[in-house]
């Protein structure tokens, strides 16, 4: 026994000696500054007080988050509304389905009709309310629409459709709630309400509140076209076509060319005299548009130039998923005289879910991250003007670099890595239920 304990232990020790190299490079350039500059964000360090920094708390973050002009209404109020929207959204995505039940499957119980008479209430109650809808009647309604979502869900038949489709019922919910918060959201006295409301409101009174907002915007354009884009391009690529080899390079060169180089070349795309854009644009007869110089085009001009330059890396991803898909599952499809829509959505596509998945959380994070195709385009400014184009890691480049204010920025980077966190633990608690692992 004791001889036992002494070989394992020399075998632990010996594992433990082959780390260390690896353990001392990570120590000093990975866990020392994360834990200094969390340290730093709880004080004020800035070129005022370079040689003694003192402690202050909470301040820091205090001050991010702090508004230069009080907001219309407070984040709370936004919150209960935009829940509300979300109840309502929910409730239209089970309609979907129990209509598609019904005409497809032709099954219909008695839970399945009170359900939709219930939402045709329900909706119709807040369509007549919305104009003049109080806080308290929001919170009442939202109860009310969140009891009716949990007792038609344990009741109903149609949940297992909603289930069994996962991304189509997501795609719907979120359709149904954009609706709801842009077109049909409540308001009194000419105010509409809602956590988007807030969000651009409060966007113009504080600088953080602008950075969060534009990455979201820009994660929102740049993530689901990016992967749909590279989804189709592995599809193709997965077919037995001519030049094969050829368009892989091509659609993966992007992805390994210097980020200054591509900022270049797109500076140049984007130009409103001799640019490409503008010359295909007016050669169809359309009037140019002013890309790198109109605030609302900063955006999306940064997100073409991030979809261009990925989309061949995530191709490459999804071709490699795809290859790994067993063709028994296809010839047993073909036997059973299914079209290339329903192998797509039966077999490819579920057996695709951990290579998406992985892709999205990946691209997720990555997107948040954006920086420098921001200040190639825009010659390390912002955007064109009212910070158009400031992200969460601009935000946190312009505190540190250039106001020489390490503590703060210290603390935004952490609101960064709070956000991120969100939104990666989001989407593995959803990836848990959506995705399949299949051996």
């Amino acid at each position: 026994m004791l001889k036992t304990n002494i070989r394992k232990f020399k075998e632990g020790l010996l594992a433990y000696m082959f780390l260390l190299p690896a353990l001392l490079v990570l120590s000093v350039f990975t866990f020392w500054p994360i834990g200094f500059s969390f340290v730093l964000s709880f004080f004020k360090w800035d070129f005022r007080n370079m040689k003694n920094p003192f402690f202050y708390g909470l301040g820091n973050y205090k001050e991010i988050l702090k508004f230069d002009y009080p907001v219309k209404f407070s984040f709370y109020k936004g919150l209960i509304y935009s829940l509300l929207y979300i109840a309502i959204a929910f409730l239209t995505t089970m309609l979907v389905f129990a209509i598609v039940q019904f005409v497809i499957k032709r099954s219909r119980t008695r839970r399945d009709v009170l359900f939709i008479a219930t939402y045709i209430a329900v909706v119709l109650i807040y369509l007549v309310l919305r104009q003049s809808l109080s806080l308290l009647a929001a919170i009442l309604m939202f109860i009310l629409f969140s009891a009716a979502i949990v007792y038609f869900w344990k009741k109903s038949t149609f949940t297992s459709l909603i289930k069994e489709h996962a991304w189509i019922s997501a795609i719907i919910f979120i359709i149904s709630y954009l609706v709801f918060e842009f077109q049909l959201s409540a308001s009194l006295n000419n105010q509409s309400y809602g956590l988007i409301d807030y969000l651009l409101d409060a966007s113009e009174k504080n600088l953080f509140a602008k950075a969060l907002l534009n990455t979201t915007y820009y994660v929102i354009l740049t993530v689901p076209i990016g992967l749909t884009l590279a989804l189709l391009i592995a599809l193709l690529l997965n077919n037995d076509i001519r030049f094969k080899a050829f368009f892989r390079t091509s659609f993966f060169i992007p992805f390994v060319t210097s980020s200054v180089a591509v900022g270049l070349i797109w500076k140049w795309i984007y130009n409103d005299d001799v640019g490409l854009l503008n010359y295909i644009l007016t050669s169809m007869g359309l009037q140019p548009v002013k890309w790198l110089k109109d605030a609302k085009w900063t955006i999306p001009t940064v997100s073409i130039v991030s979809i261009w330059k990925s989309v061949g890396y995530n191709a490459m991803i999804f071709l490699a998923g795809l290859q790994n898909i067993d063709t028994f599952y296809y010839e047993a499809a073909e036997v059973d005289g299914a079209n290339s829509m329903q192998k797509f959505f039966k077999i490819t596509w579920p057996l695709l879910s951990p290579t998406t998945f992985f892709l999205l959380i990946v691209s997720v994070i990555g997107a948040f991250k954006v920086f420098q195709e921001v200040f190639i385009l825009y010659d390390g400014l912002p955007g064109p003007y009212g910070n158009s184009g400031m992200t969460m890691v601009y935000y946190v480049f312009d505190l540190f670099y250039r106001q020489q204010r390490m503590g703060i920025a210290s603390a935004a980077a952490y609101l960064l890595f709070l956000v991120i966190l969100v939104f990666t633990f989001i989407q593995y608690k959803v990836g848990d239920k959506v995705v399949e692992y299949v051996s």
